[in-house]
């Protein structure tokens, strides 16, 4: 059950990602009228993402160390939102945002340590 609702809301998010990219965000454009809507959304997102990752990861290889696990994936995970963030100054209606990947790298380590005390 984990694991498909983890692979999900990985396609949720590659949707999410699209439809930003492509300027067809619809009613999730609200999100950007809120203040700070879209840093909070960074940290939501991406923080539930990294929760379902090490969840699903950490109960798949219970042999393996959870630190191990949690790290190298949320190392992994940092590489992957950076290029995705990067990339959107490749998108007229994309802004790329220090600030953005900042809210989204600290989703994913508190995410990663929440994931490490329920685990």
């Amino acid at each position: 059950m984990l694991k498909w609702l983890t692979v999900s809301f990985v396609f949720l998010i590659l949707l999410v990602i699209f439809l930003a990219d492509t300027g067809r965000l619809g009613f999730l454009g609200f999100i950007n009228q809120i203040p700070n809507g879209d840093k909070l959304g960074h940290f939501i997102l991406y923080g539930i993402l990294t929760l379902l990752l090490d969840l699903t990861f950490i109960r798949s290889l219970p042999h393996r160390d959870p630190k191990s696990i949690v790290f190298s994936k949320g190392l992994i995970l940092a590489l992957l939102i950076g290029v995705e963030e990067y990339s959107q100054q490749f998108f007229r209606n994309r802004t790329f945002s220090l600030l953005d990947l900042a809210c989204s790298y600290l989703g994913v380590i508190f995410f990663s340590w929440v994931a490490l005390r329920i685990k």
